[in-house]
């Protein structure tokens, strides 16, 4: 995108809710200016940047006052295409606010702007034909088995735990605002966007997009909006400082730095990383570097800053 230097930065869950015991919006608020104070750095280095994030537990947070009141007060469920655009919504704000004010107190002329942000999905991608992804509350087999009936849900029993709705989680396609995007990083303005991976809609065949009720990995939205913006860096925020592999085994052993051929190998080898929290992340970078990315990290927020001077973090390069 010109002669600016742009990275896309993917902020992890940890960003937002660092435990149980803090899950509050207030504590959402405060975990969020925490990390675009790293992001701020970032920015006064020179960087244009675009920020995407989790956004898991929160719609899960929605899904679940919408499931209370429902069977409370009667009142309307909300479907889950609409939960994603309400959590992009809420924490958008929260990180539009506290990097404005950040950026503000150093004084750096840039305005922060959330957009809220559709990603195309194949309807027919195989994803939907196995839904996996357990998302709301656990019900009894009797409320399972009914709304499967009348709402064409799939719900599976968890583990003992009761039973829960699953939906797809797809590969996504293209970012449909990337227009507003790119025309916004162009004019200087930090853009936070693809939140919780993009609210999945697709083509129902006129070209009218619909939303559709599945969870898109927000590590492979950032991976496809960094492609889509030809990225200078797409640096994934977890909550690890560097990449291990043998993760949690004895052998484990720490990676400064490795090449795209070395993190395809290590990723075939299947045994290195977790499927439901590194393994995505690596995936997103071997698309991002295979389309030509120059370069990706991954480290955990409060170690920005030395990352991008190769102090810590695990760098991947091409």
């Amino acid at each position: 995108m010109g002669e600016k230097k742009v990275a896309v930065v993917a902020i992890g869950g940890n960003s937002l809710i660092k435990d149980k015991k803090h899950q509050t919006v207030e504590d959402q608020y405060e975990a969020a200016k925490e990390t675009t104070y790293h992001i701020a750095d970032m920015i006064e280095a020179g960087w244009e940047v675009a920020i995407g994030h989790g956004n898991g537990p929160q719609v899960g947070f929605i899904l679940r006052r919408s499931e209370v009141a429902a069977k409370v007060e009667g009142m309307h469920e909300v479907p889950l295409d609409v939960c994603g655009a309400d959590s992009q919504g809420a924490i958008g704000y929260a990180l539009q606010q506290t990097l404005q004010n950040e950026l503000f107190k150093r004084k750096i002329q840039k305005n922060v702007a959330t957009v809220i942000t559709q990603v195309l999905v194949d309807r027919t991608d195989k994803a939907f034909q196995n839904p996996s992804k357990p998302i709301g509350g656990f019900m009894e087999e009797a409320e399972a088995k009914r709304r499967e009936a009348e709402m064409s849900w799939s719900v599976v029993e968890d583990a003992g735990r009761g039973w829960r709705r699953v939906v797809a989680s797809p590969i996504p396609k293209e970012v449909v605002e990337l227009d507003t995007v790119k025309a916004l990083i162009n004019a200087g303005i930090v853009v936070i966007t693809v939140g919780g991976g993009g609210i999945p809609v697709i083509d129902k065949g006129n070209g009218d997009y619909v939303g559709i009720a599945a969870v898109i990995d927000k590590d492979y939205a950032s991976s496809l909006l960094a492609r889509e913006i030809k990225a200078d860096l797409l640096l994934i925020s977890t909550a690890v400082e560097k990449v291990a592999l043998n993760f949690g085994k004895p052998d484990q052993q720490w990676i400064d730095k490795m090449t795209l051929a070395e993190a395809k190998q290590y990723q075939a080898e299947g045994k290195h990383f977790a499927k439901g929290s590194m393994a995505p992340k690596i995936q997103a970078i071997i698309w991002y570097l295979e389309a030509g990315g120059k370069e990706a990290i991954i480290t955990n927020p409060e170690n920005i800053g030395r990352a991008l001077k190769g102090e810590t973090g695990t760098h991947i390069v091409a």
